[in-house]
């Protein structure tokens, strides 16, 4: 059984110096596929931290968080990877940690950058967990996922395939390994259908996908019920009360800070829609609420009005 001895200040130390998350920020890896080397977050879990910017040839769709655990009878991977080539690269670096095999992939949401690796690990004879929810988006929108990863990635998108998980659950999923408890959840709606995040209680990790945004300005899809995410956040987020947290995109950090830039963003949004549409304001007015004080965040430029959009589109029926 593996034992942590001590967990304090290890996030301070794993990036210590480390510079805020920019879309400018080159390749930091570039003799690998990976955007970023993997790092030790705490004691036996580790992340390769992606870009902060959309995905491109450059960053090879390394623009989110490819995680693993390592135990004593096996690792699991959180996150397949954007193409088979980028899985490929990340279990070479799993390889060089451990000589533990790879038993399990869990994807975190239907996205591309989380299954369109699959296809690597299914060739490994590794089984691939999703929530029902993810998997039913994914087979729905593969092709079109696929075909957008292969124009931006060009010879990089050599050898991925669609590949379904082969298994998948529907509000929780656990498992011990090597003593190690692991929780796969879906906490309830948020950023998208089938959004998971996997909990490791014994030592107060969580690896929070999408619910959990700091570094980057969360995206609000079409469709996205942003008051269901708010209700997800208050009654399971939470509650569960982690002390690290590694999120869908930017550097591991503590539930405080992606409360402020996620929580707390969508309350500020929601606040000034609501005055805006008590005032009598329509759509094109919506576009221009004021979220100066979320402007240091990546990708406000190309997100703040767009969510500002969704949010009155959602809130006007309310």
């Amino acid at each position: 059984m593996l034992r942590v001895s001590t967990l304090a200040a290890v996030l301070a130390v794993a990036f210590a110096g480390a510079s805020a998350a920019s879309e400018e920020i080159a390749d930091q890896y570039p003799q690998s596929e990976l955007y970023s080397k993997p790092v030790e977050v705490i004691p036996y879990v580790w992340s390769a931290i992606g870009a902060t910017a959309p995905p491109t040839y450059e960053n090879a769709g390394h623009n989110n968080n490819l995680s693993f655990i390592v135990t004593d009878e096996g690792v699991v991977v959180i996150n397949a990877g954007a193409s088979a080539r980028l899985a490929a690269a990340l279990h070479d670096e799993i390889r060089a940690v451990t000589d533990q095999p790879v038993v399990l992939v869990i994807n975190e949401n239907g996205q591309g950058h989380a299954m369109l690796g699959n296809s690597y690990w299914a060739d490994q004879g590794v089984d691939i967990l999703a929530h029902e929810d993810a998997i039913e988006t994914f087979r729905e929108e593969a092709d079109f996922i696929l075909q957008a990863m292969q124009r931006y990635n060009r010879d990089k998108a050599e050898g991925t395939r669609i590949a379904i998980p082969n298994l998948s659950f529907e509000d929780t999923y656990d498992l011990t390994l090597g003593g190690v408890d692991i929780r796969v959840m879906h906490m309830g709606p948020a950023h998208e259908p089938g959004d998971t995040q996997v909990w490791l209680p014994q030592w107060g990790l969580l690896i929070a996908g999408d619910i959990a945004f700091h570094e980057r300005m969360l995206p609000i899809f079409e469709g996205v019920c942003t008051s269901c995410w708010l209700e997800t956040w208050e009654t399971r987020m939470e509650p569960l009360a982690p002390t690290y947290v590694i999120p869908g995109h930017g550097h591991p950090t503590n539930l405080a800070q992606v409360r402020r830039y996620t929580y707390d963003y969508l309350i500020d949004l929601r606040a000034k829609i609501g005055a805006h549409i008590e005032a009598g304001g329509d759509l094109a007015g919506a576009y221009y609420v004021d979220q100066e004080r979320w402007r240091n965040l990546d990708t406000f430029e190309e997100l703040a009005t767009k969510n500002a959009g969704r949010v009155f589109e959602e809130m006007e029926w309310e």
